[in-house]
């Protein structure tokens, strides 16, 4: 637990800091395991399901942490400031506003951006903001685009001092560390990874309100990116269906590809030659609503973001009233084959994804405050001791309360229907 109370200190990397400076951060005024003072975390998007998630799962795995809660509703703002302990609050922000958000992070150790949807925007604004105060930075992007985008800055970021981590949410986030984690794992036995899937699966809107919801709309008018033994390939969104074992709790549930930005990013630092990634939904019929939108909305109306609200506002009330019903369970699968037939999966699974992707982004929040990032712009699967110093913490941390979270285990071992092929042999 050492390392978790070290995260309440504030660990800003100084202004002039060189790579090896930002090694993991060893307190010279403090003794080990005590903090000198509670860090500064902004929370953007605090109003929010994803970022009021984020700010009450720090609250709980570090008390001492001042959060403050950043948004434009101050009436929700401060109602969820008042139940994380005095030293919280709500800053009234507007995430466009680049003067707003130099001022608001000033004394900021960590700023955190889950200021949703990501996609079809042109400017990294919370991030120079970030750059320019020489606070450190994590979002939760899942749009491919404005992540390489956030990526272009890692020289900058790198020149400041500025520790980064963007798409450190649960999926992406997560499980790019999972994925990480199989494919050292393989490494370290001398067999050579070949197929990486990502496969996700969550009930209804999984409770993480309009901001999802729009999310999901929007990448239906982006083509899938995928990767063929090397080869960047385009596919249609939302087709390629698979039916996938989630395991106990989840069981099987088709699949469909989705252009997500976890697969160009291990691809490219995973080595992985063949990657893609799917994601699926329930009850069965909001698939099929998905791929009549994917099939028949025309593809301007799916990229305009003002359109795309609309239609959220219009089915919002429908999706709420089933989500009731549906629930908000979720669930991450990702297989990992290679050349010599080895195959391996990690599983994360948990009855509420409004909870668990706030303990996942937590889980990259306290990573950052210890000192485990260094100065640059770097994806969560990037070498373990540059993004993050121990990716088995941040699992540990980012699992809590799962129903299910097990790594680098053959399929039949976790899959609710294996098949015996022979003699005890599963498949």
């Amino acid at each position: 637990m050492a390392a978790m109370v070290r995260a309440c200190m504030p660990l800003r990397t100084p202004p002039a800091a060189s790579a090896s400076a930002a090694a993991p951060a060893a307190s010279t005024d403090a003794a080990p395991g005590r903090p000198r003072s509670s860090a500064r975390v902004l929370v953007l998007g605090g109003t929010g399901r994803v970022g009021g998630s984020t700010a009450t799962a720090l609250s709980k795995l570090c008390p001492d942490l001042s959060i403050l809660v950043g948004g434009r509703n101050r009436e929700k703002g401060e109602s969820l400031a008042s139940k994380l302990g005095e030293q919280s609050k709500f800053v009234e922000i507007d995430t466009g506003n680049a003067a707003m958000l130099e001022e608001a992070l000033q004394g900021v150790d960590l700023v955190v951006h889950t200021a949703g949807p990501f996609q079809r925007e042109a400017e990294c604004t919370v991030l120079q903001a970030a750059i320019s105060t020489k606070t450190a930075y994590i979002d939760v992007c899942d749009d491919m685009d404005y992540s390489w985008r956030a990526k272009a800055f890692h020289e900058e970021a790198k020149a400041q001092g500025v520790p980064a981590i963007t798409t450190a949410g649960i999926y992406p986030g997560v499980s790019n560390v999972m994925a990480a984690e199989l494919v050292n794992a393989a490494r370290s036995e001398n067999e050579e990874p070949e197929r990486l899937r990502f496969f996700y699966y969550t009930a209804g809107s999984g409770g993480a309100g309009p901001t999802i919801l729009a999310t999901s709309f929007l990448l239906l008018g982006e083509d899938v990116i995928a990767y063929n033994k090397g080869e960047e390939i385009k596919l249609k969104p939302y087709s390629g269906a698979l039916n996938i074992d989630f395991g106990k709790g989840v069981r099987k549930r088709d699949v469909y590809l989705l252009n997500l930005p976890e697969v160009k990013s291990a691809h490219k630092f995973l080595g992985v030659p063949t990657v893609s990634a799917r994601f699926g939904t329930a009850p069965f019929f909001w698939n099929w609503g998905m791929q009549a939108f994917a099939n028949f909305l025309p593809v301007e109306f799916l990229r305009d973001k003002d359109k795309v609200r609309e239609l959220v506002e219009l089915v919002d009330p429908l999706v709420r009233a089933i989500d009731g019903i549906a629930g908000e369970r979720v669930s991450m699968r990702v297989d990992l084959e290679c050349s010599n037939g080895r195959s391996t999966i990690g599983l994360f699974s948990h009855k509420k994804l409004s909870v668990s992707v706030g303990y996942s982004v937590a889980a990259f929040v306290l990573a950052v405050l210890e000192g485990s990032t260094q100065p640059g712009v770097w994806f969560p699967e990037e070498p373990e001791g540059i993004a993050v110093e121990s990716r088995k913490l941040l699992l540990e941390r980012a699992s809590q309360g799962t129903t299910n979270f097990v790594m680098n285990k053959p399929s039949w071992m976790v899959e609710t229907d294996p098949k015996e092929v022979i003699l005890g042999i599963y498949v």
